[in-house]
């Protein structure tokens, strides 16, 4: 477990030092929290890039460094992981553009992220707070929830961005489904007595979902 995010810094000066090309690394997962006070330590460092050659670049860094590839766990059977890599205590999940199958590093989630570390090659950002709830509600991880139970209710998240991001990339993924996947940890959220205001458009969507797929049932009956 990773409890001091300079242990964090201070891996990304290595990994730095092993690159040649720069690159721009999105971070949302416990890291993140891990540095805002929301979490008193992480056992992995879920990192995002925007392109495969920035992918590439800290695939073969990671390896200089002496990371090894792993095997996902059941876990994450819905995260589409394009890479997991483990080093001591360090675990590091590498996602090319694409986290939980077709959710996307998108435009906006990258306005929102906050610059933290700038190196020679490597630029580190925070995604937000938002975005990270949302990203570990596409999980099956029960740590998960206890993370976005944090976020909820010590930082006071928008909701609206939260629900427009969600929005957003169901349209531009054509992936209805995420809202009966996203809305399944948001009852388990709710059941935990979680308040949420977008609860009540979410389960609109989500009826939607299903009315728009028992018509296309019927339709090829």
């Amino acid at each position: 477990m990773i409890d001091d995010f300079k242990k964090v810094e201070e891996l990304f000066e290595e990994l730095n030092g092993s690159m040649h090309k720069k690159v721009k690394t999105y971070v949302i997962g416990g890291a993140v929290l891990l540095r805002r006070g929301m979490k008193p330590a992480t056992k992995d460092i879920d990192l995002v890039v925007a392109t495969k050659r920035e992918f590439i670049e800290l695939q073969k860094g990671l390896d200089k460094i002496r990371f090894k590839p792993q095997i996902p766990e059941r876990g994450y059977a819905r995260m589409n992981l394009s890479q997991i890599f483990q080093r001591g205590d360090f675990r590091v999940d590498l996602f090319e553009k694409e986290v939980c199958g077709k959710f996307s590093l998108s435009e906006n989630m990258i306005k929102r992220a906050e610059k933290v570390i700038e190196l020679s090659y490597l630029n580190i950002f925070l995604c937000s707070n938002e975005d990270i709830f949302l990203f570990k509600t596409m999980t099956e991880r029960e740590g998960d929830i206890i993370d976005c139970i944090s976020i909820a209710t010590t930082q006071d998240p928008d909701w609206n961005i939260i629900l427009e991001e969600l929005k957003s990339q169901v349209k531009q993924n054509k992936q209805d489904v995420w809202i009966t996947w996203v809305g399944e940890r948001f009852d388990i959220l709710e059941e935990k007595g979680l308040k949420m205001s977008i609860m009540k458009e979410l389960n609109k969507l989500r009826e939607k979902f299903y009315e728009d797929y028992e018509k296309s049932r019927i339709r090829k009956a």
